[in-house]
């Protein structure tokens, strides 16, 4: 309970008011569907008024747009963002009273965004209550965490403090070597860790160490219940090997930094969107809304930030939502990558990146040999495969892959393979799996 008090104080006394917060978040998941879709047109109008009364940014943004009409408002890309923070802040609010933050940048546009403190209290109540679907109490559950820490000594100590009070352990995705998961391991043998949340690559790398050395986590870490995974895609051959080398379920989080969490997989194996304080539309290329099923741009509305417009937000990914989708439950059928990880051949077809990389890994992984690696469009019909090893791909290894690719996406097209020490990782530490150069 010491750490219930710890995680809600530290966010009270900062003026977040969690209370309040958790409190609304219970009316809105008590509206029947009637209700829901009633208000959920309300808070859309509601969002959208107050920034084009108070913030001078988004008048500009919609000065010749028909803002009677939602769906012929602009979409926001993160390079519209690209400006100084307060250019774009509504009225009555400055750097001391918002929640300030930056994107991780993964998606080549990095840029700092606010957050009121309601909203930013009810992003955290919203996780919160997520969380609790698989019997994880996020102030009192102990995390051990797969993420990126500043190297700096004051932002890494300040990072430190923030675990601290989080009741979280963080483990540095930065180093993947066998000595480092020998310490992890130690950690995870003297903690009473409940959950594990990170970066999807790092933690598989941990469970491919894991099954190396014949060990299963639970085995040496029986408080563990949970892996979730996030940023990175899930393969569903790496989910079986989490759930194998760790013996608990792994489930799928979707989120961003500027909205908090968008999807997260149920015990049901559902990916059920956050609607309760963001608004989920997928889009065509010309911005009109796509019918259930169909793939295409996420763009998500912040309902409740005051602070800064996320109205219609471009989030540089590609997904689609299941035909079951309600308004009042809609559920992520797949999440395939972002806008700008495509890949354009030679021939004029174009696939996503994934795709490539997913051709690809399939066949490197066999040989056991490969730790990770991540694929690089240098041309249009050239890409490098950047791989870390114990020895170098075999010709037949190489063969195979070529043949591969030759049959999933098209022949003739030029596979560079380079075998490092370790790969480039972003300041995040994000592995980027698949970047075109063109």
């Amino acid at each position: 309970m010491a750490f219930l008090n710890l995680f809600d104080f530290s966010l009270k006394i900062n003026g977040f008011p969690i209370d309040e917060a958790k409190t609304y978040l219970k009316k809105i998941q008590a509206e029947n569907e009637a209700d829901f879709t009633k208000h959920l047109e309300a808070r859309k109008k509601a969002i959208l008024n107050y920034h084009l009364k108070h913030n001078g940014f988004y008048q500009a943004f919609t000065k010749n747009a028909n803002t009677d009409d939602w769906n012929s408002l602009p979409v926001i890309t993160k390079k519209d963002l690209q400006q100084p923070l307060s250019n774009r802040l509504s009225k009555g609010f400055s750097i001391r009273n918002v929640h300030i933050h930056k994107t991780s940048g993964s998606s080549g546009n990095p840029f700092i965004f606010a957050k009121d403190k309601f909203c930013h209290a009810l992003t955290w109540s919203v996780a919160q209550e997520k969380y609790s679907w698989h019997n994880i109490n996020m102030p009192t559950s102990k995390e051990a965490r797969f993420y990126g820490i500043p190297l700096s000594k004051l932002a890494y100590y300040k990072t430190r403090l923030k675990d601290t009070l989080a009741n979280r352990f963080r483990f540095s995705v930065f180093d993947l070597s066998n000595a480092e998961f020998e310490k992890n391991l130690k950690i995870f043998k003297t903690t009473p860790f409940e959950y594990i949340n990170g970066y999807t690559n790092s933690i598989v790398q941990f469970a491919k160490f894991l099954h190396k050395q014949d060990i299963i986590l639970k085995d040496i870490c029986p408080t563990l219940k949970l892996c979730i995974v996030t940023s990175e895609m899930l393969f569903e051959e790496d989910r079986a090997l989490l759930e194998s080398q760790f013996n608990i379920p792994v489930i799928n989080e979707y989120g961003a930094a500027e909205l908090g969490i968008i999807a997260l997989e149920t015990p049901q194996k559902q990916w059920l969107i956050n609607n309760e304080d963001l608004f989920v539309e997928i889009l065509d290329n010309n911005n009109h809304i796509l019918p259930y099923g169909q793939q295409g741009r996420v763009v998500i509305t912040s309902l409740f930030n005051k602070a800064h417009p996320f109205i219609r937000y471009d989030l540089g990914d590609i997904a689609s939502l299941s035909k079951s989708s309600t308004l009042i439950k809609p559920i992520l059928k797949n999440l395939t990558g972002r806008t700008n990880d495509l890949v354009k051949l030679p021939s004029g077809k174009t696939a996503a990146g994934l795709t490539f990389y997913y051709v690809t890994k399939t066949i490197i992984e066999d040989s056991g040999n490969v730790k990770e690696f991540v694929i690089e469009q240098t041309q249009k019909d050239t890409f490098k495969i950047s791989y870390v090893s114990n020895k170098t791909l075999s010709k037949d290894n190489v063969n195979n892959i070529k043949g591969a690719i030759d049959k999933y996406l098209e022949p003739n097209l030029n596979i560079v393979f380079e075998r490092k020490d370790k790969l480039q990782r972003e300041k995040s530490g994000k592995l980027k799996q698949f970047k075109s150069l063109l």
